[in-house]
């Protein structure tokens, strides 16, 4: 079965030109020119990825993020305008995995899709049925899931991947480039700021105190690293 993407901008010529060249790769493609009929189409279709556009009519770009982040773990990709950081890191805090900047390549954009499905569907580094387990923090790469003490933590799939591959190289510490290389799978044009922004919103859902980190460490100057508790 095809996976379905659901494109969302409010201008025709970007989701017709986006829709045909993720068509040519195999997947089903549905747009939507709006916020409100982007939340729609994400409820009763289910799409396995949404391409998000910030600036739309009727609910805006990162009140659909948020919204959907409240509902699902599907990917968001979002679209921003050249020189919106504010917005680009908005959206990631919001929960968005990955992020394109306008004016872009539709072959850009498709090999986003292409690596975030492919992250989804073989994490990185992980053995057949893979369980990592660190001092009450328990990372299942079989069927991505996360548990803390006993409690289910619910994760976006960027933060998964990044979680893992932090996980499965114990104190090694990686650079904020280098995570994007691994992590993000392609060559990654972006800024150092979407691995910082992804990093905080981890340590928000998996340690007891994020501004006193027990797993994941900033090495400063260099990077992070992932270490368990003594």
């Amino acid at each position: 079965m095809a996976q379905k993407v659901l494109v969302v901008d409010d201008e025709a010529m970007v989701c017709e030109v986006v829709s045909r060249y993720l068509a040519l790769e195999g997947y089903e493609v549905k747009t939507a020119g709006d916020g409100a009929e982007a939340l729609r189409l994400a409820r009763s279709w289910q799409p396995d990825l949404l391409v998000l556009d910030l600036m739309l009519p009727v609910v805006d770009g990162l009140a659909v993020c948020r919204t959907l982040r409240g509902e699902t773990r599907i990917p968001i990709i979002i679209l921003t305008a050249r020189g919106e950081e504010v917005d680009r890191i908005v959206g990631l805090e919001m929960g968005a995995d990955d992020y394109v900047v306008k004016p872009f390549s539709p072959r850009e954009l498709v090999a986003r899709v292409r690596a975030v499905f492919r992250r989804v569907g073989d994490t990185p580094n992980a053995a057949p049925g893979e369980v990592l387990r660190f001092n009450g923090l328990t990372i299942n790469a079989a069927n991505r899931a996360v548990d803390l003490a006993g409690r289910a933590v619910e994760l976006t799939a960027k933060e998964f991947d990044l979680l893992h591959y932090l996980a499965a190289h114990p104190s090694q510490v990686f650079s904020r480039e280098q995570l994007m290389d691994s992590v993000w799978d392609y060559s990654y044009a972006g800024d150092a700021s979407t691995v910082t922004v992804h990093i905080r919103r981890l340590r928000e859902k998996v340690e007891a105190d994020p501004t006193r980190p027990r797993f994941i460490k900033t090495v400063w100057g260099v990077g992070y690293k992932f270490e368990e508790p003594a």
